[in-house]
């Protein structure tokens, strides 16, 4: 996946999917920009409350709309989405900014060190520079609470590991290509590994189970051993409370 900044304004392709749901395509890239206009159109549509409108779902570069055909028809959607459609960029509403403590590598992050050989920087400089970003929530995706996020620092990106893990512990916290995530539950892999949180992004016993949503920024915080086996001890103790440090307007 390949971010530009300078994508240029194409008219969107409505795409089916199946026979209840249609596909608003904006782009081809990972691009701020597109994605943008995605979250644009799907803020616009949920204020708008089209009749038979089910779900929305972001992603990269579209809109998966999901309507109910017993209340509307594809025609009708697409004629809705169509005029909520802007002539011009704006911002999309500002999600939620969480700040998630991470204890990077030793065997949280094993991957560090070949993270560092690889880029030719040190280990101290790779946490540095990942944890000194704030990363866009683009999509929701693989599993229920994983999220993608980007963009990370050109100086760190890398492909995929060549030989994938079977094994991913929950709270890794990993990059590839251009993007870094979370694995919200234990998992087979193939990015590499540069630490850990004790964050649950999904939880059965929280309301909403999903931590984070599309739109939402996150920024990683380097903590030591202690602060990281504390946080770890409370969440093993059932204290599901996490909370964002910035409520933006979609909390």
């Amino acid at each position: 996946m390949t971010e530009t900044t300078s994508a240029p304004r194409v008219l969107p392709r409505f795409l089916s999917a199946g026979d209840t749901a249609l596909v608003v395509e904006f782009g081809e890239t990972v691009d701020p920009v597109v994605n943008r206009r995605v979250m644009q159109l799907g803020d616009a549509a949920r204020a708008a409350e089209i009749p038979g409108l089910v779900d929305l779902v972001p992603t990269f570069r579209s809109l998966l709309v999901h309507y109910d055909p017993l209340v509307t028809s594809r025609g009708a959607v697409e004629a809705s989405l169509r005029g909520l459609l802007s002539d011009r960029d704006s911002e999309a509403k500002e999600g939620r900014l969480w700040e998630f403590p991470t204890l990077y590598g030793s065997e949280f992050g094993p991957d560090l060190e070949d993270v560092a050989k690889r880029t030719s920087l040190t280990p101290e400089r790779v946490v540095e520079l990942h944890a000194g970003t704030d990363y866009k929530v683009y999509m929701m995706g693989f599993m229920p609470g994983l999220a993608y996020l980007g963009i990370i620092p050109k100086e760190l990106e890398l492909p995929r590991r060549s030989e994938p893990r079977v094994r991913v512990p929950a709270g890794s916290v990993s990059i590839a290509i251009n993007l870094t995530n979370v694995y919200s539950d234990e998992s087979p892999g193939g990015w590499h590994l540069l630490g850990r949180t004790p964050v649950r992004l999904f939880d059965l016993q929280r309301d909403p189970p999903i931590l984070l949503a599309a739109g939402d920024r996150v920024r990683f915080r380097s903590v030591a051993k202690d602060a990281y086996d504390d946080l770890a001890e409370r969440v093993k103790s059932g204290d599901t409370s996490f909370h964002p440090v910035d409520a933006g307007e979609s909390a």
